[in-house]
């Protein structure tokens, strides 16, 4: 295979794997709806940092133990959940905030800050993203062009682009279907169940994975 036919398909996968609707883009999305663009966008960034972590991790080689562990898997998967139902309590126990958009004195219900704390968070403690780089990555690594371990990261971080900048795009058209629902308190108040119940099924789905 040529380089150019190498690029072509590990950039072609890499966006369909970015595109295809996962927790990932859940919770960009939930974030987006409830604080905005820039909380959205802080969200994305969060998560592809939280990524990026085990896209380190997996090129030094110590996810393997997420694989051949289920002591370590079970462990991180645990703190993952807990993480996932206590966001979850914090949204069902809202009282909801209304704000006006391009208003001065306007008070967001998160800030950008939270929004990337919670998305680093969220992809750390999730091994299927560790078991995912390990499994993924090493099916395009070649010889003669570097340690597997530089490959690992250059890959790793190039698919982290590509979803960055998918994840862009779906922050700005979430932003675009939001603004009436920000305005409005009840909305508001709505919105941080819906997030609750995301942020419960996502630590289900993480509950019942396994590292098979």
């Amino acid at each position: 295979m040529s380089d150019l036919d190498f690029w072509i398909v590990f950039l072609s996968t890499a966006f369909a794997l970015n595109i295809a609707p996962g927790p990932d883009l859940l919770f960009i999305f939930s974030k987006t709806i409830s604080g905005g663009k820039k909380v959205g966008i802080a969200a994305s960034l969060g998560v592809c940092s939280g990524a990026m972590f085990h896209v380190v991790i997996a090129a030094i080689g110590l996810s393997a133990i997420l694989v051949t562990s289920a002591i370590a898997f079970t462990i991180v998967k645990i703190i993952g959940v807990t993480y996932l139902l206590y966001l979850a309590y914090q949204a069902f126990n809202s009282s909801g905030v209304k704000f006006e958009i391009n208003t001065p004195n306007s008070i967001k219900s998160e800030s950008a800050w939270e929004a990337f704390k919670q998305g680093v968070l969220i992809d750390i403690f999730n091994p299927k993203v560790a078991i995912f780089f390990m499994a993924f990555l090493p099916q395009f690594l070649r010889e003669g062009h570097g340690s597997n371990s530089y490959q690992l990261l250059l890959l790793g971080f190039i698919i982290i682009i590509v979803a960055i900048i998918v994840e862009t795009l779906f922050v700005l058209f979430a932003s675009k279907i939001s603004r009436k629902f920000r305005e409005n308190q009840q909305y508001s108040i709505w919105l941080d169940r819906i997030v609750g119940t995301i942020f419960v099924a996502l630590g289900i789905k993480l509950a019942v994975s396994s590292n098979n």
